[in-house]
């Protein structure tokens, strides 16, 4: 199976990453991060860490700018915890696909809600026409 080392690496280092983040760095500037992914080179010498995290672009700056000072920290320990001849740079980035997820379902939600209103709206009308109503002024 091509590409499977590369993958099971970089499934390690997101339980690894993971773990360092919610135990051991204490950086305020890491918010509430959630790991998406790890897409390691087929060489094992890059790792791109895709996170999401909750705030305005503001408190992502600010999650970037922490995860960026803890990297040769969590190298460190990545290193120590996983037999790799060579640990990969950490390269963390923002992982947009997660937010254009979340936009397309808030627009199916109101897709859904507007026509559950328009259908409320039909059953209305319809109730009235076999209540008797006559709409013809006879």
């Amino acid at each position: 199976m091509q590409g499977s080392r590369p993958a099971r690496v970089g499934d390690q280092i997101r339980e690894e990453v993971s773990e360092l983040l919610a135990r051991h760095v204490k950086d305020p500037g890491i918010g509430f991060i959630t790991l998406t992914h790890v897409k390691v080179s087929p060489d094992l010498q890059v790792a791109r860490v895709f996170y999401t995290s909750l705030g305005d672009d503001k408190a992502r700056k600010e999650t970037a700018k922490a995860l960026e000072r803890a990297t040769p920290f969590l190298r460190r320990h990545i290193g120590g915890r996983l037999r790799l001849r060579r640990v990969p740079e950490l390269d963390f980035r923002f992982d947009e696909s997660v937010a254009h997820q979340d936009r397309i379902e808030q627009i199916l939600r109101d897709l859904r809600e507007e026509e559950a209103q328009r259908a409320a709206k039909r059953d209305g009308e319809e109730t009235e026409d076999t209540n008797g109503h006559d709409h013809n002024n006879r």
